[in-house]
């Protein structure tokens, strides 16, 4: 028979060591976690600021169509850009929208543009050995950007007549994927952001900081991208890939980790 007395008390001994790392100290509690009330007021603050920011964008779109509709109309004449506006439009009930985006020639890859992108991709990545260890996340990031070039570069070595997409197409669909982006936020925010006590003044300045950010850094997306796809649709997998709606999902993510860097609202508030 064992003496009870003299088991180790594995229950009061196992509960501080989890709250301990690998070196002894006091793991704390993520400041999000340790502030996240979850009351009443968060949910109608939630619910009311997602109404609120989703039916302002819904009246201002219209407006906001034709303003980037202006700002391209005015950049095309100024820009080394062969392309020209055009606009898809929709209608439902008495909601109408007018969509702008760019009407370009696909142009194939030709051997000028072909070789000195295949050598600046193997250079860089050449180069990505030689930085320093510390920086090992952007040596990774590098190299995935230049392999997805690189596959690009293969692909329309071998089978260029294959490419069955056209800078119109994709134009478009970054335009709509855009304005589809933008009008989740306030339901990301709501689900993610407006559930910890930050104040209701916070809450609807970050919304209206990011959805307000990316509609001004759409149009100029576009037409950065317009001038790149010009030259060849060769860069067309990296930009949709890497600097396309992937581009202004870190956007909101970083709007939102600045917003949770701000203070949260004391409890006596």
């Amino acid at each position: 028979m064992y003496d009870s007395a003299k088991l180790p008390a594995t229950t009061n001994f196992a509960d501080p060591i989890r709250s301990r790392g690998h070196r002894g100290g006091v793991i704390p509690m993520h400041r999000a976690l340790a502030h996240f009330r979850l009351g009443p007021m968060n949910l109608v603050t939630s619910i009311s600021l997602f109404f609120f920011f989703s039916a302002i964008w819904l009246v201002l779109l219209p407006r906001l169509c034709r303003f980037w509709s202006q700002l391209l109309a005015w950049s095309l004449p100024r820009l080394p850009l062969h392309a020209s506006l055009d606009l898809n439009e929709y209608h439902l009930s008495s909601f109408r929208l007018q969509i702008p985006y760019l009407r370009m020639e696909p142009v194939l890859p030709t051997p000028s543009v072909w070789i000195p992108t295949c050598v600046v991709t193997l250079l860089l990545f050449a180069i990505t050995s030689l930085v320093p260890r510390k920086l090992m996340p952007v040596t990774y990031l590098t190299r995935a950007i230049l392999l997805i070039q690189a596959s690009a570069l293969l692909y329309f070595a071998l089978w260029p007549l294959h490419f069955k997409h056209s800078p119109d197409s994709y134009i478009e669909a970054l335009v709509n994927s855009g304005i589809g982006l933008i009008s989740i936020v306030p339901l990301l925010f709501a689900l993610t952001y407006y559930i910890f006590d930050f104040g209701l003044w916070k809450k609807a300045v970050l919304t209206a900081l990011t959805m307000t950010h990316l509609a001004i850094f759409l149009p100029f997306q576009v037409l950065v991208q317009a001038l790149i796809l010009q030259k060849s649709v060769l860069f067309m997998p990296l930009l949709y890939i890497v600097f396309g709606i992937a581009l202004d999902v870190m956007l909101i993510i970083a709007f939102y980790s600045w917003g949770m860097s701000w203070h949260f609202r004391s409890a006596t508030e």
